[in-house]
């Protein structure tokens, strides 16, 4: 296993991070219930085989995976790894459940609560969860960082940190604010241009922030090239499959602490170790030529889209909230990558959120705005159609 510094902590974590989103689930379990005894022989397999990070939050699995991951590190392995952890701050303002608390309380008590969870005295990184144009002015408000900062004088916590799903001027923003132990956020070579782009990598790394990388395979997709994909991997002299090369893009870059992969299976596992051990799965392992590859597969996989939905949103708002260029997104992305299974899930929580096209009541005010001269009705219609019935 390859291994590199964490920022400005002083310690070294495994450059493959496991991720505990997308942890095995029961067969036939219409709740997506967690098969608990093949997600603790993963976890234990990658801390016997050289993972020292582990990355799980506060909702995933239905508020379940902390609980799995403290059952699963109990016996010795807990003290031979870090465990990052995020807490969003929708559960510190929901003081419906807090019993009249207040939000730094329900914080705390939520704290608690992830480290009884977890069987641990500490937590080596706290994130607050999904930091954005929704939750970042309330943070700041609230002062939950000087909270945050308390847990870390009690030895409750070792790391403050945060996760971002956003543009770069607001990641900037918030890195900048403060002396932050680790920055997350998400990276691929399908989105190196998108949300907070490379610059991103590259100024947290300048800071002495540590980086963790998700969604490296874009939720799993990438990891499989369909056969117009494959084709051109195939033409390239060097051998590896879709999986390594989606990895090799984060490894490339020196400023990166760890990259995540959720895995649901062992053998994928034991696939993204065998990556992560190569001697040469190290900062700028990518040639020029590599580089130019990437690009080359990133066309290809563009080309196969379905529905010409350029995001320009003219089509938005929708009376009736729909959110109509992600539900487009979701239902090219299936069809580019070959695969539904990750867009259901994304999808699903699209229908949570109340965004998704069931909504649609086909008012028609949408189709005379698209400058594609996509039938939007009909294609929501068909998209719903093929996209529902994931599970989260």
């Amino acid at each position: 296993m390859q291994y590199r510094n964490f920022g400005k902590t002083g310690y070294k974590v495994s450059a493959l991070g496991m991720g505990c989103m997308r942890l095995p689930r029961l067969a036939g379990s219409a709740e997506g219930l967690v098969d608990r005894e093949k997600a603790w022989e993963m976890i234990r397999y990658a801390a016997d085989h050289g993972v020292t990070y582990y990355d799980t939050a506060y909702g995933y699995h239905n508020k379940t995976s902390e609980e799995i991951l403290g059952e699963a590190l109990e016996g010795g392995r807990r003290e031979k790894v870090k465990i990052a952890t995020k807490q969003p701050f929708g559960t510190m303002k929901d003081l419906k459940t807090g019993g009249g608390a207040t939000i730094k309380e329900n914080a705390r008590r939520n704290l608690e609560n992830t480290l009884k969870k977890l069987r641990t005295s500490y937590i080596d990184l706290y994130l607050i969860h999904g930091l954005g144009d929704s939750t970042w002015e309330g943070v700041k408000t609230e002062k939950i960082l000087e909270e945050y900062e308390k847990f870390k004088s009690e030895g409750m916590i070792k790391g403050i940190a945060y996760s971002y799903h956003g543009e770069f001027p607001l990641f900037k923003e918030i890195l900048e604010f403060y002396d932050w132990d680790m920055c997350q956020i998400q990276q691929n070579f399908m989105d190196v241009d998108k949300d907070t782009t490379e610059e991103a990598i590259h100024i947290a790394g300048k800071k002495g922030c540590a980086l963790v990388i998700m969604e490296p395979l874009r939720g799993g997709l990438l990891a499989a090239p369909p056969a117009p994909v494959q084709a051109v991997y195939d033409q390239y002299p060097v051998k590896r499959s879709g999986l390594e090369w989606a990895f090799r893009h984060c490894i490339n870059y020196p400023e990166v602490s760890t990259v995540l992969s959720g895995v649901s299976t062992l053998q994928q596992l034991k696939e993204d170790i065998e990556v992560f051990s190569k001697p040469d799965a190290v900062p700028n392992c990518l040639s020029n030529d590599d580089r130019k590859l990437l690009i080359s597969v990133k066309e290809k996989y563009l080309s196969l889209k379905s529905i010409p939905c350029t995001a320009c949103e003219y089509c938005m708002p929708c009376p009736h909230g729909v959110q109509i260029p992600g539900v487009f997104a979701r239902y090219n992305d299936a069809m580019m990558y070959g695969s539904f299974e990750s867009p259901k899930r994304s999808y699903a929580f699209m229908t949570r959120g109340k965004r998704d096209a069931s909504l649609c009541e086909a008012c028609g005010e949408c189709e005379p705005k698209c400058p594609q001269s996509i039938k939007i009705i009909e294609t929501l219609k068909m998209a719903h159609e093929a996209l529902k019935g994931g599970v989260i």
